[in-house]
């Protein structure tokens, strides 16, 4: 995975802040974060025991068991071809603004510009996704504890104390942030062990291995299997999404060079694992699909714990489960407050001569981290009315997020005789690999862009409308008009110039 491309030598590793100084920033942030916590900080965001957990009732109506194992495998391996190019790009620019800055080296002003609005789009939703979810399961632990009624009133009113949490914990610094997130690794894996091996052992009943993986389940009011099918894509290809985290605190991570593109690679390799043996584990415990689909808990998984595990079991699950999608959102919250401080640094976003501020003592962007926090309060809000919002929160995630992936890969390919690696990179399989990650992504942003329900044989209502294209228009006029009043002055550095440090004395507060 580490050879030399045949046609450029690669970057040699150099020390972080010289190399930053090269790529044209002065280094600004703490450079707190070991290889170990850059891997954690991606798989913390990746988190099976969210996107998984969360997304497990639309997979048991889109498509069923058979969808939700096979359509893992199948994204996993695609989601690694991403993962690697990304990787590879990232070794050679291992700056906060990850993407973007990606693109506008590769690529020009304009693309990076695009991309960073794509990429930051996705960043929020991400967000919005994981403490939406996260105030789903809290709501049924509350629920199963004290007959809690989960109204959508009563979860937003969760899910924005779960905003607040997320806030004051990134206010703190980077360290914290590092420690949670090593935490949230072996949380996760031990998470993973418990709930697998409690629903393998305890209950008298399972399913068969032809119900797990061959089973298909179709209420989504969709005539079409074939489109049913690559509909219930959705759970594996939301949960792999969020390693760019790993590139986002590149500048806040020791042998970034190295250690970010490892952090991506790693962190989907293992998510891919262990979310294979969670979904196996959950669906090979389903006792009454019916009744697990209408649960009053508003969360399958909740209601797979009851069935299964009795009442103590299910809540004890439960908090597992919540610990982790708290640690994901913090993780997350991390990611998006650096993209939102390195676009700002760029000029990129209105406001941006307060967003790009860093706290002194905390050597944090707090100001990026509440607005974060703001901007995702706000996706979720149309989940007071609809019953699909949710969805219509993780397909912005992935429609956002996913193409600005495949932004700075396909200007890799296309550039690829003055592209010139860094030290971790894919040797003469780079262009391979990049166009295969390309191919996928293009598909899936499509995808995720088709209503996902038809109840009653209705096409679109204010009920199942997806807005995930919506919103993905609104970030595009925005972008477009932002880039026509202020573009002129959107400045990604040129490589070997070396911005001097007072540019941002005043931006140090």
């Amino acid at each position: 995975m580490s050879r030399v491309s045949p046609t450029h030598r690669a970057v040699p590793r150099k020390p972080d802040d010289t190399y930053l100084r090269e790529l044209g920033y002065e280094p600004v942030l703490t450079r707190r974060m070991g290889p170990f916590g850059n891997f954690a900080i991606s798989f913390s965001v990746i988190s099976v025991l969210s996107g998984c957990m969360t997304l497990y009732g639309f997979g048991l109506n889109t498509g069923g068991p058979a969808v939700m194992l096979w359509g893992w495998v199948l994204v996993g391996a695609m989601v690694m071809f991403i993962g690697a190019s990304l990787a590879e790009v990232t070794s050679a620019y291992p700056t906060s603004g990850a993407l973007y800055y990606q693109a506008e080296q590769l690529g020009g002003r304009k693309w990076g510009w695009y991309t960073g609005w794509l990429n930051l789009l996705g960043l929020l939703g991400a967000i919005a996704g994981i403490d939406y979810g996260a105030a789903l399961f809290t709501g049924a632990l509350l629920n199963l504890q004290w007959g809690f009624e989960p109204t959508p009133g009563k979860i937003m009113m969760i899910y924005v104390c779960i905003l607040a949490l997320h806030a004051t914990l990134n206010l703190f610094g980077v360290r914290l942030v590092s420690i949670l997130n090593n935490i949230s690794v072996w949380w996760h894996l031990g998470g993973v062990i418990a709930i697998v091996g409690a629903l393998v052992i305890v209950p008298s009943h399972h399913q068969s291995v032809d119900f797990m993986f061959g089973e298909f389940v179709n209420n989504t009011g969709w005539s079409s299997p074939l489109y049913v099918a690559v509909l219930g894509l959705l759970l594996a290809q939301y949960t792999f999404c969020g390693y760019d985290a790993s590139a986002h605190l590149s500048e806040e991570t020791t042998d970034a060079q190295v250690s970010a593109p490892r952090g991506i690679i790693h962190s989907i390799g293992w998510s891919w694992l262990a979310g294979f043996v969670l979904l196996a584990g959950l669906t090979f415990a389903i006792q009454d699909y019916a009744g697990t689909v209408g649960t009053a808990t508003g969360v399958p998984p909740a209601q797979i714990f009851l069935d299964a595990l009795g009442l103590a079991g299910a809540k004890a699950l439960l908090l597992v489960v919540i610990i982790a999608q708290l640690c994901c959102g913090n993780a997350e919250t991390a990611a998006a407050s650096r993209m939102v401080f390195a676009f700002s640094r760029d000029g990129a976003l209105p406001g941006s001569h307060l967003w790009r501020q860093v706290d002194r003592r905390t050597g944090t962007p707090r100001k990026a981290v509440l607005l974060s926090v703001v901007c995702a309060a706000l996706l979720a809000l149309p989940s007071l009315y609809s019953p699909v919002a949710y969805a219509a929160i993780t397909s912005i995630n992935v429609v956002g997020i996913t193409p600005a992936y495949a932004l700075p890969i396909y200007l890799r390919i296309r550039n690829r005789d003055r592209f010139q690696p860094g030290p971790w990179n894919l040797g003469r399989w780079g262009v391979t690999v990049g166009t295969i990650a390309v191919i996928w992504v293009v598909f899936v942003t499509v995808l995720f862009c088709l209503p996902q329900t038809r109840p009653g044989g209705a096409l679109v209502s204010v009920e199942t409308f997806n807005y995930a294209p919506v919103a993905l228009l609104v970030v595009l006029a925005l972008a477009w008009g932002w880039w026509r009043k202020q573009g002129s002055s959107y400045e990604v550095p040129a490589q070997n110039f070396d911005r001097s440090a007072s540019t941002y004395e005043d931006e140090v507060v």
